[in-house]
């Protein structure tokens, strides 16, 4: 019970401090005086209720976290949190008259704490600038992770971060630290974050974006989560320093922000040189962004270079590092490209970013693995040990791997056939899977970048969702609450 009740108190501690969050949106609804001010206040007030009444009623159970019970956390505030999250907007909208329903309350909500970005809402032009400032400070709050922000500036939570902190962060080595406290990691990490986040707010700006839309693309970039103010994004700016300001701040946001860390403290770009990750991440990257671009030259898809190079570039670079931003409606492009495209969105964003899928990291420990078993199968009195970094990596992180990449392929299979059964068609099916556990967001066929998850029924949209949820928290943190084994004490 003391277990349960330390829990408790930890969620609505948390819980609160995401309602003081929504204080910004709720000072711009005031300023502007826009139509979502009752519904902000509203929600306000029973966010902090709720969370304030938890933590009151459990606060004298303090309870040293297990492994298990940081899971536990990690899992209960990503399910806890979008409840709240989606207050404002169904509040809004019954007030308004329009048809949300919770289910796309809370898909929208999801959506954005994960950095998904695949929305289910249209005619965003519309809504009150607050409805949309608070969907892009979602996906900004959540591209670090909400529970790392409270490890960082919240060291009265009584326990030790560690377990937390590890269920979190994303990719296969989450003992590293930058620090030897582990609320001294989180403060770095969000501080870096939070400097380029200022860097590409001011880049928007000084492209021509008002500054309005500079705050809620900033936010979306950084968080690589892609949702718009506009149905149809970047097209909307039509404007390519806009266009070049998001792809270099997409790229910056693909990077383990551990790496950025040790190349501002050391004043040196070497640490981005011996990452495993950086220099595979933007060769994929960079390099499919061309071929793209090339192929959609050759194709006649557009007969300037330039004009190819343009479009080719910015929407490769956006699948591949999980935006989801569009400045062109990809998904008629031939279907070798975008399929392409989706697909690589699994793994090229690097672990410690922001973006989602296997991570970068994963994708060399297997390539390095397979390298390996070739060479002993060459030479079977060989040893060939897998390194990173110059050191030997320890089985025991490879096997986590191979295991990952078993529930990772299992995962898309499952919720595709679940999709598939309720009489989706193969590829919106498919491609609504993929964009969902690597949370990328856009989709292809009716769900493609130029449109939403608004033609999904409410159980499609379910799969979508726990896709989402299960891609952010890496899979194992939430499955293993569905083993008995997980329960037993």
């Amino acid at each position: 019970m003391n277990r349960l009740l330390a829990l408790v108190n930890l969620v609505g501690l948390t819980m609160t401090l995401f309602a003081l969050t929504m204080a910004v949106p709720l000072g711009v609804s005031v300023y502007l005086g826009d139509a979502a001010l009752s519904a902000f206040v509203d929600a306000f007030l029973v966010a902090l209720g709720v969370g304030a009444a938890l933590w009151l009623i459990s606060r004298r159970h303090r309870y040293e976290l297990r492994p298990r019970d940081g899971f536990l956390l990690v899992s209960l505030v990503w399910t806890v949190l979008p409840l709240l999250a989606a207050l404002p907007l169904l509040i809004y909208f019954d007030r308004a008259g329009l048809r949300l329903s919770f289910t796309d309350g809370y898909f929208e909500a999801m959506s954005g704490l994960t950095t998904t970005g695949a929305t289910i809402l249209t005619g965003l032009d519309k809504l009150p600038p607050s409805i949309n400032l608070w969907r892009a400070t979602l996906v900004w709050l959540g591209g670090m992770g909400i529970l790392v922000l409270a490890v960082a500036i919240l060291p009265l939570l009584g326990v030790g971060g560690h377990q937390v902190f590890r269920a979190e962060t994303p990719g296969p080595m989450k003992d590293e630290k930058l620090t030897p406290r582990i609320a001294g990691t989180a403060k770095a990490l969000y501080a870096v974050y939070f400097g380029f986040s200022l860097l590409c707010f001011l880049a928007y700006r000084a492209a021509g974006l008002p500054w309005f839309e500079a705050w809620c693309h900033m936010a979306t970039t950084m968080g690589l989560g892609g949702f718009s103010t506009w149905d149809d994004g970047f097209a909307h700016f039509d404007s390519v320093p806009v266009e070049i300001v998001a792809v270099v701040f997409m790229l910056i946001a693909g990077i383990n922000f551990a790496t950025h860390f040790s190349a501002i403290s050391q004043r040196r770009l070497r640490p981005y040189l011996v990452c495993p990750e950086t220099i595979p991440y933007l060769a994929l990257t960079l390099g499919t962004a061309l071929l793209v671009s090339a192929y959609l030259y050759i194709e006649g898809v557009y007969t300037a270079p330039l004009e190819a190079l343009r479009y080719g570039i910015f929407n490769t670079i956006s699948v591949l590092t999980t935006t989801g931003y569009a400045n062109v409606d990809y998904a008629a492009w031939p279907i070798l490209a975008p399929l392409a495209m989706l697909l690589l969105s699994g793994v090229a964003t690097s672990a410690g970013s922001t973006g989602g899928g296997i991570k970068m990291i994963r994708a060399v420990l297997l390539a390095k693995t397979a390298g390996a078993e070739l060479k002993v199968m060459l030479h079977p009195q060989a040893v060939s040990p897998v390194r990173i970094k110059g050191r030997v990596v320890n089985p025991r992180i490879l096997a986590s791997v191979l295991a990952f990449m078993v529930a990772y392929g299992f995962s898309i299979a499952a919720l595709t056939g679940l999709m598939l059964a309720s009489g989706l068609d193969a590829l919106t099916a498919f491609s609504a899977v993929v964009a969902s556990v690597n949370n990328t967001g856009p989709g292809l066929g009716a769900i493609g970048p130029m449109g939403s998850f608004t033609v999904l029924s409410d159980f499609q949209t379910w799969v979508c969702t726990f896709g989402m949820l299960i891609g952010r928290l890496e899979l194992f943190t939430v499955l293993m609450l569905f083993t008995p084994g997980f329960w037993r004490t």
